[in-house]
């Protein structure tokens, strides 16, 4: 989980492919016209958002021996909802600053998601709390470091 830029996709599919388990890009499962509208710079509304949780939610729990999925999981009722369709979760919250974010950002092509959107994504983040299932990696670590770490912390939790 984390905001746009922070390498869920990179870091998520090597630590699926670390546990041995299918990678799913979250932001493949949006419904069109979110992605229409992220595309045109437009912030997305929990009314939005709702419908992508509820799928990203049981791709987890119909995965049966384990998924990893690239999600934003920005708020915590997010993540509520997420954990009400498949209570096994573990997130890991893939945090950095704000220039390392931007300069990420800026830095990839043929995504959908504009860096203009970033501030509105670090406005809505909630910080992965002490008392929900996972854990928060520094992006500013080496990338062989934070799938490490991930495997080790998603081992522990499993």
């Amino acid at each position: 989980m984390g905001v746009s830029g922070s390498g869920k996709t990179t870091i998520g599919a090597l630590i699926a492919d670390e546990l041995g388990v299918p990678f799913v890009d979250g932001d493949g499962l949006h419904p069109i016209e979110n992605v229409r509208k992220m595309a045109a710079g437009t912030p997305l509304t929990d009314e939005d958002r709702w419908p992508w949780l509820q799928t990203v939610g049981e791709r987890l729990a119909t995965s049966g021996g384990g998924l990893v999925i690239a999600c934003s999981a920005l708020r915590r009722v997010y993540r509520n909802a997420i954990l009400t369709e498949a209570p096994a979760t573990v997130f890991v919250h893939l945090a950095g600053t704000l220039d390392v974010l931007r300069e990420r950002m800026e830095g990839r092509s043929g995504h959908f998601m504009p860096p203009s959107l970033l501030a509105s994504q670090l406005e809505t983040l909630e910080p992965l709390a002490d008392d929900e299932p996972g854990f928060v990696l520094d992006i500013a670590r080496p990338v062989d470091e934070l799938v490490r770490q991930a495997v080790d912390g998603v081992r522990a939790r499993v």
